[in-house]
């Protein structure tokens, strides 16, 4: 029989989930910096935390600068800073304060992915293309859940850049990937969805093609169109 995990390890997990609870709770409801989520211990009612869970949590987040812990009477557990928000043609995207400056980081992975998209036209091979076919069927079988749709969406810009051959610029393009995946908080389609995801399919199918046929002109027009799904919003 499997021991259930126990110990800091199974109290970290459990601790990480109420503290992204709480960060989907912030990004959700647009809950600005001096709102209140209430008291240690409505909290603790609210998730079914054990106290230690909880002030595990409330480290966690104190140490992505999203809230703030204040004593006495008219205290609790206050937003500090609110996440910031991307918008990737068919997903908004919100991220935890410890990224700095997520929309930098998304205009440097869309460069990237333009520059890759171009190269594997006369660099993809047939184990590339089945890698890309891959992901964009977990695109396209995500289509109803946005973080899910995102994650098939980078593998697929991922096996564009492996397809690519220059390793050193894939390694600073994991690195990117990396720290945004790590600081995501939450994501949700724009919509209207059925149109935006399926206008956001069309064009990640196209560009598997181009590479596939080796057309660079369709992949020119289709890069261009690719580089304008950033779009930067206000904090």
């Amino acid at each position: 029989m499997m021991d259930t995990p126990t110990g800091p390890r199974a109290q970290g997990s459990r601790a990480e989930r109420i503290a992204e609870a709480m960060q989907e709770e912030v990004a959700e409801h647009g809950l600005e910096a001096g709102a209140r989520l209430g008291l240690r211990t409505e909290l603790i009612a609210r998730h079914g935390a054990s106290p230690s869970a909880m002030d595990e949590a409330l480290r966690l987040l104190r140490d992505r600068g999203l809230i703030t812990v204040r004593p006495g009477p008219s205290g609790g557990v206050f937003v500090a800073g609110t996440p910031a928000q991307v918008r990737l043609g068919a997903i908004d995207v919100w991220f935890s304060t410890a990224v700095k400056d997520p929309r930098d980081l998304f205009a440097a992975r869309t460069f990237f992915d333009d520059a890759f998209a171009a190269l594997a036209v006369h660099r993809a091979g047939p184990e590339d293309v089945r890698s890309m076919a891959w992901a964009l069927e977990d695109m396209r079988s995500h289509r109803g859940d946005p973080r899910s749709y995102l994650d098939a969406s980078m593998r697929l810009h991922h096996a564009i850049a492996r397809a690519s051959g220059i390793s050193v610029a894939v390694g600073l393009y994991e690195t990117v990937v990396a720290l945004l995946r790590n600081g995501m908080v939450r994501a949700s389609f724009v919509e209207p969805a059925e149109s935006r995801v399926s206008h956001s399919l069309e064009l990640h199918e196209g560009m598997v093609r181009a590479i596939s046929d080796g057309d660079t002109e369709t992949m020119h027009k289709l890069v261009k169109l690719h580089g304008g799904d950033l779009q930067r919003l206000d904090d």
